[in-house]
């Protein structure tokens, strides 16, 4: 979902495919608009960011929003709270979805981030329409995406409270100490699939 009218794309990608699928979806397009890609080089070697072979060919193409693979049109029924993230955190939060056996937790990933891609996340809102939607994201409350997804909220999805699932505002971008950034990393994802009271 981009217009010729929208100035850049910018993109946080967690699966090879998908990676592969946006560059050639550049190179394909009939405009010429830059495209920044965020993610980061540990999903090189991060042991669940693999793609199947079937996913490079024809006939797929760059997802844009990637629902949960793990939920069915009947087990979507269950749902009761969505995590919106984009990039690596999604990793975190799906391992603790496994080892917790949450069935009514679904995670979907913004692959793209502007333009936003509001048709597809309608669609998965009307899937999960009983659910409350959290954003979860690494970063500091004061960067990462939260202040641009809040502020699309209030436009697009007026009847949608979205709440934020973070590290408190900062005015570094890091704690500089691992132990530190894997607490609080530990913290971000436990909150996220801790109901509401």
């Amino acid at each position: 979902q981009m217009c010729a009218e929208a100035n850049i794309a910018v993109a946080n990608i967690t699966t090879p495919a998908n990676i592969f699928h946006a560059m050639r979806r550049q190179l394909a397009r009939p405009f010429r608009k830059p495209l920044v890609i965020m993610s980061p080089k540990s999903l090189l070697r991060h042991p669940m960011a693999v793609s199947d072979l079937s996913e490079f060919e024809t006939g797929s193409g760059f997802q844009e929003v990637i629902n949960d693979p793990e939920v069915t049109t009947e087990s979507a029924k269950k749902v009761k709270r969505v995590l919106l993230c984009s990039g690596k955190i999604y990793y975190d939060l799906m391992e603790k979805k496994m080892e917790d056996k949450r069935d009514d937790v679904a995670i979907v990933r913004v692959e793209q981030l502007y333009p936003l891609p509001t048709a597809q996340l309608s669609k998965i809102f009307k899937q999960y329409k009983n659910a409350e939607v959290k954003w979860v994201q690494e970063e500091s409350e004061n960067m990462g995406a939260w202040r641009y997804m809040q502020a699309k909220f209030l436009v697009y999805y007026k009847h949608i409270e979205l709440e934020n699932i973070s590290r408190r505002a900062t005015a570094s971008p890091a704690t500089g100490f691992k132990k530190v950034h894997d607490e609080q990393q530990a913290e971000i994802v436990d909150e996220a699939f801790t109901p509401s009271p």
